[in-house]
């Protein structure tokens, strides 16, 4: 992309609806379908937006992670702050768990030895 190139806009609407404008090529069109949006025919071109009633967390994840493919490619991105998706908690890596400790239990059905 030219650094001029003009910005992908990703924001909510008026009525609460995602959706992403600005100048689409091919490829934009392939990760932002492959994020989830869909492209509507309207009188104005067409309308790319996510689809409805999905709920703000999905839309959140889904357009974060359009403006965040979008980035990669070298495409300069605008995301709505209020779309941004929360960093999940960090992952606390570990090995393989040990078994507790083990004192000697009888199998069951058997007593105790003595």
């Amino acid at each position: 992309m030219t650094p001029d190139a003009e910005a992908i806009s990703i924001t909510r609407g008026q009525g609460g609806q995602v959706e992403a404008e600005g100048a689409l090529d091919p490829l934009a069109r392939d990760v932002l379908s492959r994020a989830g949006f869909l492209f509507e025919p309207s009188l104005r071109g067409p309308w790319v937006r996510l689809p409805f009633d999905m709920g703000r967390g999905w839309e959140n994840e889904h357009a974060s992670w359009a403006a965040e493919m979008l980035s990669a490619a070298r495409y300069p991105v605008r995301l709505d702050p209020d779309l941004r998706h929360d960093a999940p908690a960090p992952v606390v890596a570990s090995g393989p768990r040990r078994p507790a400790a083990m004192t000697a239990q009888p199998p069951p059905g058997r007593a105790p030895r003595r």
